[in-house]
C-alpha cells in the first residue's frame, strides 16, 4: 500500500503489516506530537541501524510509533529485564531480542547469524547503550556490521526540531578508530529529549 506523502516509502521486504489500527495509532501519535520524518530508506535490504542520542524512555515510544506508522519490520536488542514483564509478548512481537548486558559474550556472533539466510533485515541498536550520558559509544554495532558485511544506517531522533532524521548509510572500512568519529559527526546537532546533543559524545 502506498505511503502518504509525509511518510517515506520503504522496500516491500522491510514491511510488516500489523493491521490498520496500529498503523493509524502510530501515525496519529507522530502527527499530534508534531513529528516529521526527513530522508529516505537505504537501497540495501540488510543493515545495522543506529539510533541516537538516547536520553529518555520516550525514545522508545517514538520508535514504536515510527514502526507502526511505516509498518516496518525491525529487529532490536533490549535489556533482558524488559522481557521479564507482562509486556514480554508485546516486545517480542515488535521484533525485540533480549540481551543480558552482564553477559555480552556471543551477542555479536548471534547478531551476525541473524543476517545469514534472510533476504532483508533491519537491526536497530542504540550505540550509547544507556539513557545516561556516556563518554564513549559501545562498539558492538560496528563489529556486527563489519562481520556481517552490511552497512550502518544512522537515524537521529531530534527532539529539538521534532524530526526523525534518516541519514545516508555508512559503509565501514574495518577501522573503528577512523570510522567512529565520522559516524558520530553525522549526528552533530541532533538533540535528545534531555538536551544532550550527539555531538558531545566522543
Amino acid at each position: 500500500m502506498p505511503q502518504p506523502k509525509d511518510f517515506p516509502s520503504l522496500p516491500p521486504a522491510l514491511r510488516q503489516p500489523r493491521g490498520w489500527l496500529w498503523r493509524a495509532l502510530g501515525r496519529a501519535y507522530l502527527r499530534l506530537g508534531g513529528w516529521r520524518i526527513e530522508g529516505a530508506f537505504p537501497e540495501e535490504l540488510k543493515f545495522v541501524t543506529i539510533v541516537a542520542p538516547h536520553t529518555s524512555n520516550w525514545d522508545f515510544i517514538v520508535g514504536v510509533a515510527v514502526v507502526f506508522a511505516l509498518e516496518l519490520r525491525v529487529s532490536w536488542l533490549g535489556k533482558h529485564s524488559l522481557f521479564q514483564t507482562p509486556l514480554r509478548r508485546f516486545f517480542l512481537w515488535l521484533g525485540g531480542i533480549p540481551v543480558n548486558r552482564q553477559v555480552s559474550h556471543g551477542v555479536v556472533d548471534a547478531c551476525v547469524k541473524a543476517f545469514e539466510g534472510v533476504p532483508a533485515r533491519l537491526l536497530a541498536l542504540a550505540p550509547e547503550g544507556t539513557r545516561k550520558g556516556v563518554s564513549q559509544w559501545r562498539s558492538g554495532f560496528y563489529w556486527i556490521a563489519t562481520a556481517s558485511g552490511v552497512p550502518i544506517w544512522p537515524v537521529g531522533f531530534d527532539f529539538g526540531d521534532h524530526v526523525i532524521r534518516l541519514m545516508p548509510v555508512f559503509h565501514p572500512t574495518g577501522s573503528l578508530e577512523a570510522d567512529l568519529p565520522r559516524i558520530q559527526a553525522m549526528f552533530s546537532g541532533v538533540r535528545g529529549l534531555r538536551e544532550r546533543s550527539a555531538r558531545s559524545i566522543h
